[in-house]
C-alpha cells in the first residue's frame, strides 16, 4: 500500500508538472502571436502617417474638383482602372476621358445638388502604398440643406509616382 501511495503522489507531481509545462507552452505562443501582431514591422501595415497624409489630400482634391464640376480635374486624383461598387453594381472606368459627361448625369440624377463635403474621414488601414478610409459624405442643397448622407469606402494607392482613388464603395445611388 505504500508503495501504492508514494506512486500515486508521483504520478500527480508528474501531471502538475505537464500541466506547467503546457501553460509555459501556450504562454509561449500567445506571446509569439501578440510579439508578432504588433511588432514595429507589422504597424507599417496599420499606419504610414505619409500615406495617410497623401491619401487625404487626394480626397480633398477629389471633393474640390467634384464640386467644381470639372470631370478632367475629378479624373486625376484617380488610378485607372478605376472601380466604383454602388447600387448593386460595379462601375469600372478604364481610363480617363470615357464618361465625360459623368457629374452632368449625376446632377441630372440628383435635383437640388449644389456641393457636398465630406463630414468624417477615418483611416481605418494605412501601408506604405495603400490606404483604406472610412468616409461619410453630405449632399447639399444651395441653401445649405441636407439633401443626404452617404458612407463609403475609399481605397487610395501609390502607383506611378503618385497617390490616386483606386476604388470606392458607396451606399450613394
Amino acid at each position: 500500500e505504500a508503495s501504492t501511495g508514494i506512486e500515486a503522489k508521483n504520478l500527480i507531481r508528474e501531471m502538475e508538472f505537464r500541466r506547467k509545462c503546457m501553460r509555459r507552452q501556450r504562454m509561449g505562443i500567445l506571446a509569439a502571436i501578440l510579439f508578432l501582431t504588433v511588432h514595429p514591422a507589422s504597424l507599417a501595415l496599420v499606419s504610414d502617417t505619409r500615406a495617410e497624409a497623401s491619401a487625404m489630400r487626394v480626397l480633398d482634391d477629389f471633393m474640390a474638383a467634384f464640386n467644381a464640376r470639372d470631370v478632367q480635374a475629378l479624373e486625376k486624383t484617380f488610378h485607372f482602372p478605376h472601380y466604383r461598387i454602388a447600387s448593386g453594381s460595379v462601375s469600372v472606368l478604364g481610363e480617363a476621358g470615357s464618361r465625360p459627361d459623368a457629374i452632368e448625369r449625376f446632377i441630372a440624377a440628383t435635383p437640388g445638388w449644389h456641393h457636398s463635403a465630406w463630414e468624417r474621414r477615418k483611416v481605418i488601414h494605412a501601408g506604405a502604398g495603400k490606404v483604406h478610409i472610412d468616409t461619410r459624405f453630405i449632399r447639399y442643397r444651395a441653401d445649405g440643406s441636407v439633401i443626404a448622407r452617404f458612407d463609403s469606402l475609399y481605397i487610395v494607392t501609390h502607383q506611378d509616382g503618385r497617390w490616386g482613388v483606386k476604388a470606392r464603395s458607396s451606399f450613394a445611388p
